[in-house]
C-alpha cells in the first residue's frame, strides 16, 4: 500500500476503534464483579459502564488508551491491506512479465514491473535493471531489494507488536498507581474509611489492567497472524522472481564467451 494513503487508513481505523469503545455496555460491570453500590454514590444506578470507565481512568490514562487503541485500528487496517497477495505478488504482473519474456520484449517486462507498485514489481525490476552486468549480479540486486522491501513490511508490523506491549505494562502501571491511593486513603484516614472512599483507587487499579490486556490481546494476535502471512507470501515472491529469471542464467557466461572469442 502506497504511504500516501496512510491518513485514509488512519481514519478508518479510528472510526472502528470508536465504534468498539462505544459498543461497551452495563455487561462490563457484572463481569468486574463490582459492587453496585460504590456505582450508585458515585453517580446513581444509572451510570453507563463507559462513564464510570472514564471516571476511574481519569484523563491521562484514557487519552494514553484512546491513543493507542486509534493506533492500533489504523495500523491493522494498513497492514491488512498491505498483506493482500495482491499487493505483494500480483497475478498480472506474473502473468504479463512471463508472457513478455515468452515474446523476448524485455524492454515491456521492465516497464511492467517498474510500473507495478508490488513488491515483487520492485525485486523483477531491479533484477532486470542490473542484467547487463550479468545474471548473479541481478539475483543479487533482487535479494537486496527484497530484504529491504521486507524490512519496510516488518517495520509497519513491529509497531502492532510494540502497543501489545506497552499496552500492558501501563495497565500495570495503573494498577499500582491506583493501589498505592487506595493505601493512601487508609493511611491517612483518622478511622476506618468508608468502602466508597477506596473504590476510586481500586476502579483505577482494575480498569486500567482490563483495558490494557483488551488493546494487548489483539495487537498481539493479530501481529503474529499477519507477521505469518507477509513471510508466507515473501517466501512466495522469491520462488517466483527466482522462477521468471531463470531464463538468464546463462547471460554472464555468454557475455565472456563473447569476449573471448
Amino acid at each position: 500500500m502506497h504511504l500516501r494513503s496512510w491518513p485514509r487508513v488512519f481514519y478508518v481505523g479510528i472510526t472502528l476503534s470508536a465504534l468498539a469503545a462505544l459498543s461497551c455496555t452495563d455487561f462490563g460491570a457484572y463481569l468486574l464483579g463490582v459492587t453496585s453500590t460504590a456505582m450508585a454514590q458515585e453517580g446513581g444506578e444509572g451510570t453507563s459502564w463507559l462513564a464510570w470507565a472514564f471516571r476511574a481512568l481519569g484523563i491521562g490514562y484514557s487519552l494514553i488508551f484512546l491513543a493507542l487503541s486509534f493506533t492500533l485500528g489504523a495500523l491493522v487496517v494498513m497492514n491488512i491491506l498491505t498483506a493482500r497477495r495482491e499487493n505483494v505478488c500480483p497475478t498480472d504482473l506474473v502473468d504479463g512479465f512471463e508472457a513478455s519474456l515468452n515474446e523476448k520484449k524485455y524492454q515491456d517486462a521492465y516497464e511492467l514491473a517498474k510500473n507495478d507498485d508490488s513488491f515483487l514489481g520492485h525485486v523483477l525490476s531491479a533484477g532486470l535493471a542490473k542484467l547487463s552486468s550479468g545474471y548473479a549480479p541481478a539475483i543479487e540486486a533482487m535479494q537486496e531489494v527484497g530484504e529491504e522491501e521486507n524490512m519496510k513490511l516488518d517495520h509497519r508490523l513491529s509497531y502492532m507488536a510494540l502497543i501489545g506491549t506497552l499496552s500492558p505494562m501501563i495497565g500495570l502501571f495503573g494498577t499500582v498507581h491506583g493501589m498505592i491511593n487506595s493505601f493512601s486513603v487508609i493511611a491517612n484516614s483518622p478511622t476506618t474509611p468508608k468502602p466508597s472512599q477506596l473504590a476510586q483507587g481500586i476502579s483505577t487499579a482494575l480498569f486500567t489492567t482490563l483495558v490494557g490486556l483488551l488493546i494487548a490481546i489483539p495487537a498481539i494476535a493479530i501481529y503474529n497472524i499477519l507477521k505469518n502471512r507477509i513471510s508466507r507470501l515473501v517466501l512466495e515472491v522469491g520462488i517466483l522472481s527466482e522462477g521468471l529469471m531463470a531464463r538468464f542464467q546463462n547471460v554472464g557466461a555468454e557475455k565472456k564467451a563473447e569476449k573471448q572469442a
